[in-house]
């Protein structure tokens, strides 16, 4: 009993040191003399195997009251220094802290499914933590979910959160991933007018039915003229502030005089009145009606409208995933209407590229993006080389990501700028 004692001691003793340092930061320095808590609020894991060995040691400890009351403090300072996920360098301690039959993690980097990639949790010794250890590229970020017993839940130990369409995934920042500045709004910039919706009827040869959509104008519209003009798919994701914030990068982007001022339509695929019925896979995989009501009708109602540029090459159409692949179907099939195609993460079909490859040239300048993290990046790159075999002007961009919102909404300056510089 005695050496089991001393043994728990000694574990304890080295357990303190580590979480004085990892807790330090919470305490007030009443004594400003001593700088040694100053030291201790900024030390950090000289490595990943010194946060593991941490993590085990704790979990080894084999007096019950004394191991859950480490690890709660333990795993207090993680939360508190936003340490869940743990990551050093290019490691990665994804951790649930909990009850529990089976965690596993489900996220961008396995195609959200659980069973793929081992990424099944196994518990620390004999503590209440699941680990699952992985590497990923240094700018990497990831949206993640953490599959509990079957149920899916965001990550309770990891204030870090990404909206999807779907409503907050968790996120996983790698440490050379930087928030894009471009969708913080800049403190005393003008800010652009957005419409509230507004209905247009498509005619029976087209579409049939009616359809929302939302104008953008740049501060200052009404002393500007000749506009150049954006029409985005998906457009009450691209608009909304916390998926793809483009009202903010524009007006960021306008204030600082990166881009001219331009106007932006923000199409819903939503049925109006009835936004659980989505229409965007009807709409946008090669729907050649879809593409006659956006460039004879719509086209024709913002022109009549607004002071805009009505030539094609001052006209883009921008879109992600199928709404990628629909910007391709339009350059393709009304170049005579829009000329600038931005594609994000494209979910092409064959089709497509095999016509841009067979092809005679066509007046388009393109922006393409993809994610190499089960994102898009097979046809994303089977389009690059048909579109560099035709040497059309293209600006495409790779990134350390996967199929989200947060890969999309870092990406949308780009063909902005690559479209409508200012000169």
């Amino acid at each position: 009993m005695k050496s089991i004692i001393n043994i728990n001691l000694m574990l304890l003793a080295a357990t303190l040191a580590f979480l004085t340092v990892a807790i330090g930061c919470q305490k007030e320095n009443n004594n400003p003399d001593n700088n040694q808590v100053d030291i201790y609020a900024n030390k950090e894991f000289s490595s990943f195997a010194d946060f593991r060995k941490t993590l085990d040691t704790i979990a080894a400890i084999t007096d019950e009251n004394l191991r859950l009351e480490m690890m709660d403090s333990f795993w207090d300072s993680l939360k508190i220094n936003k340490q869940v996920p743990f990551v050093f360098n290019d490691s990665v301690a994804f951790l649930y802290k909990g009850t529990a039959t089976s965690v596993k993690w489900a996220g961008d980097f396995n195609s959200w499914n659980p069973d793929y990639g081992d990424f099944t949790g196994v518990k620390v010794g004999a503590s209440d933590v699941w680990i699952v250890e992985k590497t990923f590229p240094l700018d990497a970020r990831l949206d993640y979910k953490i599959v509990k017993n079957a149920s899916w839940i965001l990550d309770p130990a990891n204030t870090f959160r990404q909206y999807s369409g779907f409503g907050q995934n968790s996120e996983l920042r790698m440490p050379q991933w930087e928030i894009p500045k471009e969708t913080v709004p800049i403190e005393g910039a003008n800010r652009g007018f957005l419409s509230d919706n507004m209905l247009i009827q498509s005619v029976p040869q087209n579409l049939g039915y009616s359809l929302n959509y939302k104008v953008y104008t740049p501060f200052g519209y009404d002393d500007l003229q000749n506009l150049p003009v954006v029409y985005v798919t998906d457009g009450h994701e691209y608009a909304d502030d916390k998926l793809g914030a483009m009202v903010i990068v524009m007006d960021n982007l306008i204030h600082q005089g990166i881009i001219k001022p331009i106007i932006a339509v923000f199409i819903d695929p939503r049925e109006p009145g009835n936004a659980s019925r989505n229409r965007r896979m009807a709409e946008y995989i090669e729907n050649i009606k879809f593409a006659n009501f956006v460039a004879d009708e719509l086209v024709t109602t913002i022109d009549a409208n607004y002071k805009t540029n009505s030539s094609a090459n001052n006209r883009a159409i921008l879109g992600t995933s199928l709404g990628g692949w629909n910007s391709a179907f339009f350059g393709f099939n009304r170049s005579e209407t829009f000329q600038l195609i931005g594609i994000h993460s494209p979910a092409f079909g064959e089709d497509i590229i095999r016509a841009y490859s067979h092809a005679e040239k066509l007046p388009l300048k393109i922006f393409m993006s993809t994610g190499v993290i089960f994102d898009t990046e097979v046809r994303a790159r089977e389009m690059k080389i048909a579109l560099q075999s035709k040497q059309y002007p293209l600006h495409y961009i790779e990134v350390n990501e996967g199929h989200s919102w947060g890969n999309w909404r870092a990406l949308i300056d780009e063909p902005l700028t690559y479209f409508f510089a200012a000169p």
